[in-house]
């Protein structure tokens, strides 16, 4: 059984990994950290490397929160902030206009949790790419061989993985190849293709 955390529109080095598994658990009461993968994504605008923040409650008390309980904060339009700058930056790519119709519900509906946010976006792309995953949800803080454990993808901070694949990305003529961002940037310039690269 491999272990990963959920997370926002999942880096590829993530998505990479769940397709090379036969057995796929969600470790869903880890302690939430800040600055990794549980919130926020990176996309490819005309600057470079974009990130996507989905802001958080944090707790008055320096008490630790299990990420299964993160609150999002949304004071803010977060959600119309995010789909503006998906579209920005692939309303030119080859399979936007795809699967826009699709992903669009995410920005549409509201949440409360980070992890019912996560959950539909490893949803979305499972659909998109008709891969039929079955997961488990942890029922308590599990542990696995090194081998299959997966939760450290969820770092944000960590050197991207230099994949052996390189694909063509939509102003790598500008800024040249940027490794691992999120699966959208691979399914929106590569579509149903993107499973080869994974």
């Amino acid at each position: 059984m491999a272990l990963f955390l959920p997370t926002y529109f999942s880096p590829i080095s993530q998505f990479s990994a769940i397709l090379r598994s036969k057995e796929i658990q969600f470790e869903v009461h880890d302690n939430y950290q800040k600055q990794s993968y549980r919130n926020r994504c990176y996309i490819y605008n005309t600057n470079g490397k974009q990130l996507l923040n989905i802001p958080v409650k944090h707790p008055v008390s320096s008490a630790r929160k299990k990420t299964k309980d993160t609150q999002i904060e949304n004071v803010g339009n977060w959600q119309k902030q995010h789909f503006n700058s998906l579209k920005i930056a692939y309303q030119n790519s080859p399979f936007f206009e795809f699967y826009v119709d699709d992903i669009a519900f995410i920005f549409d509906k509201k949440y409360k949790y980070l992890h019912d946010v996560n959950f539909d976006t490893f949803l979305f792309v499972s659909d998109a790419l008709q891969l039929n995953l079955d997961f488990k949800k942890t029922s308590s803080y599990t542990t696995v061989s090194k081998e299959k454990d997966y939760r450290n993808l969820v770092e944000a901070k960590k050197p991207a993985e230099k994949s052996s694949k390189q694909y063509i990305q939509m102003f790598d003529e500008k800024h040249g190849f940027i490794p691992d961002l999120s699966i959208l940037d691979l399914l929106f310039m590569e579509g149903p293709n993107t499973i080869s690269f994974l």
